[in-house]
């Protein structure tokens, strides 16, 4: 196992996975994801830190810690990924790897979700494929950690 957890960070919203807009979002809660990544984690030799916030500063110390104490970064800012220049900094201040993950595909969305301002920040972004998009992110940062 890495001695070091790859933190996985979701933003506002994302607690009422399963019951908000199942259309766009899937009927998985995030207990279930959260369930479904550390399982294959530990598949793949990980330890992960699994964590929610509806509180864009929260979710900015959270990427300064990740930073200091983890391996590697995937984060689900949710509504913060159009807005946050916040969290951009704190992610371009990251040293590790970091995905960006959206559950579903922005650009097919409203146009005023269509924008990242935190994609820049990432090495790579995994949008499109539901909850099953964690597992894409977490074989992903396995080849970069």
């Amino acid at each position: 196992m890495a001695s070091k957890p790859v933190y996985v960070l979701n933003g506002p919203n994302l607690n009422l996975l399963g019951a908000r807009e199942p259309d766009v979002y899937g009927r998985e809660t995030l207990a279930d994801i959260e369930a479904d990544v550390k399982a294959q984690a530990k598949t793949l030799g990980l330890t992960v830190e699994f964590r929610q916030s509806n509180n864009e500063g929260t979710l900015v110390d959270w990427v300064q810690e990740a930073d200091a104490k983890g391996s590697g970064l995937i984060i689900n800012p949710g509504a913060y990924t159009h807005t946050s220049i916040a969290l951009l900094d704190a992610l371009k201040a990251a040293s590790i790897p970091k995905i960006e993950l959206h559950l579903s595909n922005i650009h097919a969305r409203e146009e005023y979700r269509r924008k990242s301002l935190t994609a820049e920040a990432v090495n790579g972004v995994i949008m499109g494929f539901g909850a099953k998009g964690y597992r894409l992110a977490l074989d992903a940062i396995k080849t970069l950690v």
